[in-house]
């Protein structure tokens, strides 16, 4: 029996170890389905989501957004937990050669004993009595110490990755309106004729879509972590870029060959985003659109609020932007769905932006 039980702290340590290393040091994706990481997000997201479901309005968007910060503190505690409950497991396989004020060791006294080291508290109370108590004890120590350094450089990294990524968002507002649409972006753009600012704009959000890939494939918790707005999202604003391209592509928006080519590229790296992330969250993308974002009677919408600046759209041009629109628009969906993240209209909403209000307007 004792031999099995090392075994078996042995494991949990080396799994958790393990673990902690893809998801905090390695930097790319782990297509690896069966972890303890994996396994904690997937059964903790689904019950917090379902509740989330009932709710409506500011509501959902609040309670949704404690979920990632506490989701991560839950995770480092169940890691550290794991890793007391190995440690105190090898230490009863030795034996319990502990010294203790009472003079006897059950395997409680094993735990504390796990948890003061694990921690690096050194209280004294609790020591090892034999050779191989001691080295487990030291070897945990350590592990302890730099289990707990990994999470105090693990923290800032994360949350310099989301004022980035939530920066540019922010910024989308008044280039898109709240919430942000493609036909919103192209018709101010459009006013003014300002092309050049439509290839800037582009490259700059080609850059975002490879920061937000390379950002949450790294750190998936990322995902899951909400805007400071109830009309903004990283899921909307990727959503709104590639039907701005969509569009440049096809034939609206632009005149110049230039932004046509950049679209080109900025639809590529959003793409490529998009497919990447619904496999980090394991969302097969939908078979068929539940809803069309963009029903033949919005496209006539949409194309009449922008003819007057861009030019008609011929039947090559509606068919071509169809099939941009089937290489992302099914992972988008997918998306939206586990996160319960909506995609925006494709139509300018009409609505004032964000910046235009206040709490006291």
């Amino acid at each position: 029996m004792e031999p099995l039980v090392a075994v078996v702290g042995f494991v949990l340590i080396v799994v958790v170890l393990w673990d902690g290393f893809e998801t905090i040091v390695l930097p790319r994706r782990v297509t690896r389905q069966l972890r303890l990481t994996r396994l904690f997000y997937r059964y903790t997201w689904l019950p917090w989501s379902a509740i989330g479901r009932r709710l409506r309005g500011n509501r959902r968007e609040t309670y949704l957004s404690f979920y990632g910060p506490l989701s991560l503190i839950f995770l480092l505690i169940v890691w550290a937990s794991v890793l007391v409950l190995g440690f105190a497991l090898l230490q009863w396989a030795a034996g319990s050669r502990l010294e203790t004020p009472t003079g006897t060791a059950s395997f409680g006294t094993d735990i504390y004993m796990s948890a003061t080291s694990f921690f690096t508290l050194g209280l004294g109370d609790v020591t090892p009595h034999s050779s191989l108590s001691r080295a487990i004890t030291a070897v945990e120590a350590g592990a302890g110490f730099g289990f707990l350094a990994l999470v105090i450089t693990y923290l800032p990294v994360l949350y310099q990755a989301f004022s980035r990524r939530e920066v540019s968002i922010s910024m989308l507002d008044s280039r898109a309106g709240s919430p942000p649409s493609a036909g919103e972006l192209l018709l101010r753009l459009a006013r003014r004729e300002r092309q050049q600012v439509l290839v800037e704009f582009l490259q700059e959000w080609e850059r975002w879509a490879a920061e937000l890939l390379e950002s949450h494939l790294s750190y998936p918790v990322l995902g899951l972590y909400r805007s400071q707005h109830e009309r903004q999202s990283w899921l909307a604003a990727l959503t709104v870029i590639l039907d701005t391209c969509a569009l440049v592509i096809s034939g609206i928006g632009v005149r110049s060959g230039h932004a046509i080519e950049e679209a080109r590229l900025t639809f590529a790296m959003a793409r490529h985003a998009a497919v990447d992330l619904s496999q980090i969250f394991n969302t097969a993308p939908a078979a068929s659109r539940e809803a069309d974002r963009l029903p033949p009677e919005d496209l006539v919408g949409l194309l009449e609020v922008l003819r007057q600046h861009t030019g008609a759209l011929d039947e090559d041009g509606k068919e071509k932007l169809a099939e941009l629109r089937e290489m992302y628009e099914p992972y988008l969906a997918a998306l939206s769905r586990y996160l319960l993240m909506p995609l925006p209209f494709w139509l300018p909403s009409g609505r004032p932006d964000d910046w235009q209000s206040t709490a006291w307007e």
